[in-house]
């Protein structure tokens, strides 16, 4: 899952006009796009248009390859031009934050895994989503184990989850209680789909959180994590809300805690 801001900006870059019928040019085209020829295609100076084209490669928005124009052979034939073509990794962005690519893996496994043993599709597809919850949860954990050891693993185990469901576009709302999902990043399924895609979402972060619990070692709390997820459905949130366990805190309540 990449970084909305850094997607927010790559679609930014395509409101400048003539970068973005640049991009269109060369993501229509079968064949990567020299310099010259975009700078022919819209009548402008090549050096304008080797500045876009570039600054759209700087983005990851083209790939750049290199090689000599046709025609041109032998030692005398100067050095590789450079040639654009468009990006293999799609672009897209979406207010309030959609994950529809990570519900279609989802469900795509969870077709795979009813078939080859003979399951429901709704029980094949907890268990993929809880898998892949679980494993998002320990790789955030061994990304923050490796940066710095915590003090405190309780409360660092609450902000690794946060940090997980954050980039999963769930955006949490943190209270005394627990945690507020204010955004499903399945919103259109759950439209048409909303048994399937709420316990879908309720595996997913169980998953979570067993993940990063997974990787902790604090005492204090008998290996379980301090949030729970539950099913609680309330108009314009996520179905599921996390619910801290009895006698925990928020992370905000500890000295020198932080949540995302």
């Amino acid at each position: 899952m990449s970084d909305p801001a850094e997607k927010l900006a790559n679609l930014a870059a395509l409101a400048e006009p003539l970068r973005r019928q640049l991009y269109l040019y060369v993501s229509s085209e079968a064949d990567a796009v020299s310099r010259n020829e975009a700078a022919e295609h819209f009548a402008v100076p090549r050096s304008v248009a080797a500045f876009h084209l570039d600054k759209l490669a700087e983005l990851g928005l083209l790939e750049v390859e290199y090689r000599r124009p046709p025609g041109r052979t032998g030692p005398g034939a100067g050095r590789p031009a450079k040639f654009y073509r468009s990006a293999s990794e799609e672009v897209a962005f979406s207010v309030p934050p959609r994950e529809y690519e990570l519900a279609g893996r989802l469900l795509a496994e969870a077709v795979t895994v009813a078939e080859r043993e003979g399951v429901p599709v709704a029980d094949a597809l907890s268990g993929s989503a809880r898998k892949v919850g679980r494993s998002l949860g320990e790789r955030a954990r061994r990304v923050r184990d490796s940066e710095a050891a915590s003090d405190d693993t309780g409360d660092d185990e609450e902000a690794i989850a946060l940090e997980v469901v954050t980039e999963c576009g769930y955006e949490p709302e943190v209270d005394e209680e627990g945690v507020t999902l204010s955004n499903c990043p399945f919103h259109a399924l759950a439209q048409d789909y909303r048994d399937l895609v709420c316990g879908m979402n309720l595996e997913l972060m169980t998953g979570v959180l067993e993940g990063v619990e997974s990787g902790s070692e604090g005492e204090g709390h008998g290996g379980r994590s301090y949030l729970e997820a539950r099913l609680e459905p309330t108009p314009g949130h996520c179905c599921v809300r996390l619910v801290r366990r009895e006698g925990t805190k928020s992370p905000s309540d500890a000295p020198g805690s932080a949540i995302p």
